[in-house]
């Protein structure tokens, strides 16, 4: 049995949950409502608060779905409880972000500032300089727009200058050799 599809998900006060026709479930919270389609196959259910999901038969189809249809419907009860936060470090002389109304201008070496719109759900912050504070409800959201800021400046090896995550190892290597001359 999947070790996490079999795990109950527990409903914190002020959640409501409701499984419609065809697994369509709806969550809605204090940060927000998020809506999500559970496979056909596996069955949801809400009794006392706590959510279960099961699958029909041991086919390596339902083993798969099992425990991914459980971390989706767990991630939307965190993410309108608790909502989600990602965290990015800028390292690198002269980089920098700020936020203007909705809009992240990022200074990350080109010879043009970068402009990113914040996306639907999503919100920013830079509460300093070189770091941006991506939070929002919606787990995937939150991850890609994380991503597509990473991606404007990736942490380069040699100096590690770059946009990267809070706690993020980057893999440094060593600097040329140096030719000696005789």
């Amino acid at each position: 049995m999947s070790r996490i599809g079999r795990l109950p998900i527990d409903v914190p006060s002020g959640v409501e949950v409701i499984i419609g026709e065809g697994n369509v479930i709806t969550v809605k919270g204090p940060k927000g409502e998020l809506s999500g389609k559970i496979h056909e196959k596996m069955s949801v259910s809400l009794n006392d608060g706590v959510i279960n999901v099961t699958r029909p038969d041991d086919g390596k189809e339902s083993r798969s779905l099992h425990g991914l249809s459980r971390s989706l419907i767990n991630n939307m009860v965190v993410g309108v409880s608790d909502g989600f936060e990602k965290t990015l470090d800028i390292n690198g002389v002269g980089y920098r972000a700020e936020k203007k109304g909705k809009t992240l201008v990022l200074s990350l070496g080109y010879s043009h500032p970068v402009e990113l719109q914040d996306p639907e759900g999503v919100t920013t912050e830079t509460p300093e300089p070189g770091v941006i504070v991506v939070k929002g409800i919606d787990k995937a959201l939150v991850g890609n727009y994380a991503a597509i800021v990473r991606s404007w400046r990736p942490p380069e090896p040699y100096k590690g200058k770059g946009v990267r995550y809070r706690g993020e190892r980057i893999r440094r290597k060593e600097g040329k050799a140096g030719v000696k001359s005789e």
